[in-house]
């Protein structure tokens, strides 16, 4: 102890230079944090939302004008012809909602588990909507929701809260199994069975206990194994061919940028800009949709998102694959040197009629 104490007094406080450094990194990562959780949402508004309107050409004109004037270009209209055709276009995931003047009764159709943000401004736009009504001679205009959210949880709070522990599942799964197994056959088949026990304990959970998750058990347990499996095998892939940098650069995309970019707890097209496409380019946004798609709309609308899953799953492997094959040809490199290049060169023993000096007649220089 008391060494230890004297070679603590002994080392010298590090330079304020290294203070000033260590407080800039802070400073840029607190502010790297910042802007990307914040900067999505702050941004988050109403454009190009695909919803359908069904009724007559003229109809459908004056309401395509009176939503471009109320929000411009909030929302991407197509045209309909009856309420038969702006429900097949809801369940099939190609709009959020629909206005349909198609019949006697004017009504807004939307769909809540496919957004509940986008649901409250298609209940706003009724109620606006209703207010110029009321004004003039026409009749209200009734809402009704043909995929509701769950009971249990009618806001979807589950379902967007349940975003980042997934992202962050799929990073600790590579994060353990690099320290704690040895072989990359073995961390991929760890990787793959951790996907499938994660998966069917987290769809329990939000199915089963919070109620936030309609539909069959199983197909939502697939839906999030395959979201844990692309982000942890991806990750795995750039650590075992990168190392430590491959893991900080995994982390980096899953976690700042796919988890504030997936439209979990909005919709994909109310991020700013490119970044909601962006966005479900990356599994937290694809893992995301294709759990509604699973839960709610008797998995329609998949095809995206699991080709866009089923490739970061394969671009893990392929990755892994590459760094066990470049560990094996380095070994086979090693295994082929001369054994006098591969080991230092043994003493040998002298043969009969050589000359060999005592340690009294070596040169002074040499011993």
């Amino acid at each position: 102890m008391a060494v230890q104490a004297s070679q603590a007094a002994d080392t010298p406080p590090s330079p304020w230079l290294t203070v000033v450094r260590a407080v800039v990194l802070l400073t840029a990562g607190i502010s790297v944090l910042l802007t990307a959780f914040a900067w999505p949402s702050v941004r988050s508004s109403v454009h190009d939302v695909p919803i359908a309107v069904a009724g007559p050409a003229t109809a459908v004109e004056q309401i395509s004008t009176a939503l471009g004037q109320r929000l411009p270009g909030g929302f991407e209209i197509i045209e309909v012809a009856g309420t038969a055709a702006a429900e097949r276009l809801i369940r099939d995931r190609q709009v959020y909602g629909a206005i349909d003047v198609s019949s006697g009764t004017p009504q807004v159709i939307m769909a809540s588990a496919a957004g509940a943000a986008v649901a409250q401004t298609l209940q706003s736009l009724a109620t606006a909507l209703n207010q110029a009504q009321t004004q003039g001679t026409g009749t209200a205009i009734a809402v009704r929701d043909l995929v509701a959210l769950p009971a249990d949880d009618p806001r979807g709070a589950g379902l967007a809260a349940g975003a980042l522990p997934l992202v962050m599942g799929g990073l600790l799964a590579p994060l353990l199994l690099t320290r704690l197994v040895r072989g990359t056959a073995r961390r991929v088949t760890g990787a793959l069975t951790f996907a499938i026990t994660g998966g069917l304990a987290a769809a329990a959970i939000l199915q089963f206990w919070l109620g936030s998750l309609n539909g069959s058990y199983w197909a939502n347990s697939g839906a999030i194994a395959l979201t844990i499996a692309a982000t942890s095998l991806s990750i795995l892939g750039l650590e075992s061919l990168l190392g430590v940098a491959g893991f900080g650069l995994g982390a980096v995309v899953m976690m700042l940028i796919g988890n504030p970019l997936s439209g979990a707890a909005t919709a994909p097209e109310m991020l700013p800009g490119w970044s909601g496409v962006l966005g479900q380019l990356l599994p937290p946004g694809a893992g995301g949709q294709l759990l509604r798609s699973t839960a709610f709309f008797d998995g329609r609308g998949v095809t995206h998102s699991v080709v866009v899953l089923v490739a970061w799953l394969a671009l893990g492997v392929v990755l892994c694959l590459a760094a066990c094959l470049r560990v094996r040809g380095t070994a086979t490199v090693a295994a082929g040197l001369p054994q006098a290049a591969a080991s230092p060169a043994s003493p040998t023993r002298p043969r009969p009629g050589d000359v060999v000096a005592s340690e009294s007649e070596t040169p002074l220089s040499l011993r």
